[in-house]
Order: structure tokens, then C-alpha cells, then sequence
């Protein structure tokens, strides 16, 4: 009898474990950041101007991969860069052509690789990945800034092109007092 009661004590525990195992709350899963194409923002900045924030990759690029893992899903980025820019992912080796301000951009092949005329025309021709630009509602260049970003350097220079340090220090003096 001292068994019994012993076995249906230790099965009711097991069960009261297993249910407060299953009562835990899910993890929130955040919806990925929207990315939109080039035509896509110039179209949105239309009737609701806001900066732009391109970042210029490949497919090829492993460390393009990893920020688009890491950095591009950190809730504070994606809030951050959804609240002030139109987020734009601009293959630098994409076929399509881009018309933009009456101007074509198009691929131009290169052995077996090529560039997109609008990457390179952002990137001063400086092709290196991933590499990002942020630009004015006007489509003017606010900077260049290439290489992997973790979430709290990328943060800091979404806050320098969206706060308009830039249009009060340089970009090496607002790192310096941030």
C-alpha cells in the first residue's frame, strides 16, 4: 500500500511538472524586418518620405549571410530601422535594371561575376560586402560604410543618419562622444 501511494505521488508529480513545463509562455518570435527593392522605397518615399538604408550584398557573400542572421534580426535594429528608414537589400550583382531619377542602371558582366551600375554609383565604386548606405529623403547620400556590423555598432549608425549628426559633426567625432 506504502508502494502505491509512493508510485501515485511520484506520477502526480510528474504530471504537475508537465504541465507547468507546458504552461511556460511561447518565446515571441518577432516577424522579420521588411525589406523592400529599390523601386519599392522610391515609390513609398513618394507620399511618406523617410531615409533610406541600402544594404549592398551578394549571395555569395558569407558575412552578408551572417548579418542578415545576426544583425538584421536583433529586435532593436529592426525597430530602429523600421520606425526611420525604408530598408532597402540591393543585390550588387543583380540582372535587372533599375530606372531611377531618368537614369538606367544595369548589370555589367565581368568575367563570370559582374556589378550592378546602381551599387557601384552608391559605393564610389569602393565594391566591397556587405557595405551600406544611407541616404537622405532626397537621395542624397548621408555615408558609406562598409563591412560585418554587430547590432550595437549598426544601431549607432542608424542613429547618426536618422538623428542628423551628421549634419552637425563628422562621423569620427560623433563615435568618439557616443
Amino acid at each position: 500500500m506504502v508502494k502505491y501511494f509512493a508510485f501515485t505521488a511520484l506520477i502526480t508529480l510528474a504530471l504537475a511538472g508537465m504541465m507547468a513545463f507546458r504552461s511556460k509562455p511561447e518565446p515571441i518570435e518577432t516577424a522579420p524586418m521588411r525589406w523592400y527593392t529599390w523601386e519599392e522605397a522610391v515609390e513609398l518615399n513618394k507620399s511618406n518620405p523617410k531615409k533610406i538604408f541600402v544594404d549592398v550584398y551578394t549571395d555569395w557573400c558569407g558575412w552578408c549571410k551572417k548579418m542578415d542572421k545576426s544583425t538584421f534580426v536583433d529586435p532593436a535594429v529592426m525597430e530602429y530601422m523600421t520606425a526611420n528608414f525604408y530598408a532597402v537589400k540591393l543585390n550588387a550583382e543583380q540582372k535587372e535594371d533599375i530606372n531611377f531619377n531618368g537614369e538606367v542602371f544595369k548589370f555589367v558582366a565581368n568575367g563570370s561575376r559582374g556589378v550592378h551600375t546602381l551599387a557601384y554609383a552608391l559605393l564610389d565604386g569602393q565594391m566591397s560586402y556587405p557595405s551600406f548606405v544611407t541616404l537622405n529623403e532626397k537621395f542624397e547620400r548621408i555615408m558609406v560604410s562598409p563591412g560585418y556590423k554587430e547590432a550595437p555598432d549598426m544601431l549607432k549608425e542608424l542613429k547618426f543618419s536618422a538623428e542628423e549628426h551628421y549634419s552637425k559633426t563628422s562621423w569620427e567625432e560623433y563615435q568618439k562622444s557616443n
